[in-house]
């Protein structure tokens, strides 16, 4: 049984149903609309990872039901229509359809276009996870800060910092290169004005020794004197 769900807009029932049988056949999940106000109300409540679309329909046509799903949806459409005009292709094409069928059409073609959206379609996911991961991880040379689990390595050995250290930490080097006065840094991690910066100097003192070879001669964490702190990008 194949994980993806596949949505069929198409008015005329014969065809749906012949459409299902085939995606049933090859193991995918089908859910049925007879138009796209129906598609769309299948897509409040169901995950669907394609969707196969009738271009002329009664109360909403495929034209706007795409329009519709491409505000919220990056999943593949296929369209399909009666017609073979150019026209009905580019506009299909330019409203965020992702390829098209003209009926009547084979059935090995249709499941042919389908598994290679859905291929294309898995790809983008795999890449969308990746960079969701890449986003919670901020490395400048051998210095790594997970934001996901809270962690901070150096050269692959993890080490201890406070809650505070670490909200330091990952704004300069979520900016590495930027330099931050000391009342920045305050404003950004303690969310509000700052009295006495005092506190500030001596976090980052901690966090040098904590990350540093020699915290005299530092790699990562320079101060730009009279100005304020940075994490030096690599």
């Amino acid at each position: 049984m194949n994980l993806y769900s596949i949505l069929v807009v198409e008015d005329e029932i014969e065809i749906a149903k012949a459409i299902e049988a085939y995606l049933l056949n090859q193991g995918y999940k089908v859910f049925i609309a007879n138009n796209g106000l129906e598609g769309l109300d299948i897509l409040e409540k169901e995950e669907i990872h394609l969707a196969i679309v009738d271009i002329m329909m009664p109360k909403m046509d495929g034209i706007e039901f795409t329009m519709k799903v491409r505000l919220e949806h990056e999943f593949p459409v296929i369209m399909l229509s009666a017609k073979s005009e150019e026209i009905d292709k580019i506009t299909g094409l330019n409203i965020g359809a992702d390829d098209y069928v003209s009926k009547p059409f084979k059935p090995l073609e249709l499941l042919a276009r389908v598994n290679s959206q859905l291929r294309r379609y898995r790809k983008f996911l795999e890449m969308s996870q990746s960079n969701v991961v890449n986003k919670n991880l901020f490395t400048v040379g051998g210095l790594e800060l997970d934001n996901k689990t809270k962690e901070v390595s150096v050269d692959g050995k993890v080490i201890k910092t406070t809650p505070i250290e670490f909200k330091i930490l990952e704004l300069l080097i979520r900016n590495a290169g930027i330099v931050f006065s000391a009342d920045d840094i305050y404003d950004k991690v303690w969310k509000e004005r700052a009295v006495n910066t005092d506190t500030i100097m001596v976090h980052i003192r901690n966090i040098r020794e904590k990350i540093e070879v020699n915290s005299k001669n530092p790699k990562y964490l320079k101060v730009v004197w009279g100005v304020g702190y940075k994490i030096e990008k690599q």
